[in-house]
């Protein structure tokens, strides 16, 4: 196929120049002393692992393209309809795989292809905003099972009533920020509240922080005399052994009032270790932001900065609806949504916004 050709050699998917980024890659794996500098040739296999699953991908894709042709031309010989219609699901299965595709290849950020840290937090409201929160943990946790993501509860504070008051969430698979970051900002919901003795419609906020996880720290340098580091009991699920020592670690970085804590862990050391990478992500993202402000001043932009900014609103009375407010996209089904089906509004916003990046 002609399409096929093209899109080997050029194209938004060059596989060509993909090998042979990935042959270098390899070659310097082979170089003497390569393991020398442990962390710097960890952050070298990742990308290289990353690039082979990108092209993986795509081999994958164009085996079903073939498949699908193939399939296709016998059921159309045969005029069989049951080979038509298998062809037919073929044929999505590729479609499918080739959209993915196409989006990956719209991360392009210095820190796409990173495992991401997720936040959320309930906005003021008590225990609808609360319940929402937990909600959207849900959802999120839900999006990333369907994507075979590894999924960690790092830290969460319960709320008395129910819900939750704050949680943080370790994802960790390839481009999990480069696909998470979209999620970024305040999430509305609109619904007849179950916790209303009158039946009356509640809007509840919560807010959603997306970071990248780095994993060496030689952009961001932490001063250790910069840093307060409290101990406590862990209250969250995790056994009675979370109960019974002072093993939770809550970190502060004294210059710029970041607070940070992990529980989740069955050591004070392995927890600490934790909340440090966490700081070092919110560090780092505070870095790219005035980098970013730097460049719109330059450019003469104006920007908006603010909780307050809703990106999302999720209405499920008066009528059924999830509306991206950047985008425009939007999803009558309410329930598929909650249950983690968020691939169509992060698709549009990458189309929208990733050469912004």
């Amino acid at each position: 196929m002609a399409g096929k050709d093209s899109a080997r050699s050029g194209g938004l998917f060059d596989v060509d120049a993909k090998q042979e980024a990935i042959a270098a890659l390899e070659e310097k794996t082979l170089a003497p002393g390569f393991w020398d500098d442990r962390e710097q040739a960890q952050a070298l296999m990742a990308q290289l692992n990353r690039r082979r699953d990108v092209v993986r991908a795509y081999q994958h894709a164009e085996a079903l393209c073939d498949e699908a042709e193939a399939a296709t031309e016998l059921a159309l010989e045969a005029e069989d309809a049951d080979l038509a219609a298998e062809a037919e699901r073929t044929a999505r299965r590729f479609l499918q795989e080739l959209e993915a595709l196409e989006l990956s290849q719209l991360l392009s950020g210095p820190y796409d292809g990173n495992d991401a840290l997720l936040s959320l937090h309930a906005g003021t409201g008590g225990l609808e905003a609360q319940d929402w929160a937990e909600m959207l943990m849900r959802m999120f946790t839900r999006w990333a099972e369907r994507h075979n993501y590894q999924v960690q509860v790092l830290d969460i504070q319960p709320a008395d009533e129910g819900g939750i008051k704050s949680a943080s969430l370790s994802i960790v698979g390839s481009n999990a920020y480069g696909y998470l970051k979209s999620e970024s900002g305040v999430h509305r919901l609109v619904r007849m509240s179950p916790y209303d003795a009158a039946g009356r419609r509640h809007t509840s906020f919560a807010s959603v922080d997306v970071l990248p996880q780095v994993s060496d720290d030689h952009e961001i340098e932490i001063d250790p005399d910069e840093l307060r580091i409290d101990t406590y009991r862990s209250s969250g699920k995790g056994g009675q052994h979370l109960n019974k020592t002072d093993s939770a670690v809550r970190i502060t970085h004294l210059p710029t009032g970041i607070v940070v804590s992990c529980q989740n862990e069955r050591s004070q050391i392995q927890n600490k270790a934790v909340a440090m990478q966490m700081l070092a992500a919110k560090l780092l993202d505070i870095k790219l932001r005035a980098r970013e402000a730097e460049l719109a001043a330059l450019r003469g932009e104006q920007t908006e900065i603010g909780w307050g900014s809703q990106i999302r609103s999720y209405v499920f009375q008066p009528y059924r609806l999830v509306k991206d407010h950047r985008t425009g996209y939007e999803m009558g089904n309410t329930d598929a949504v909650m249950d983690g089906d968020i691939d169509g509004f992060i698709a549009e916003y990458l189309r929208k916004f990733a050469h912004r990046d």
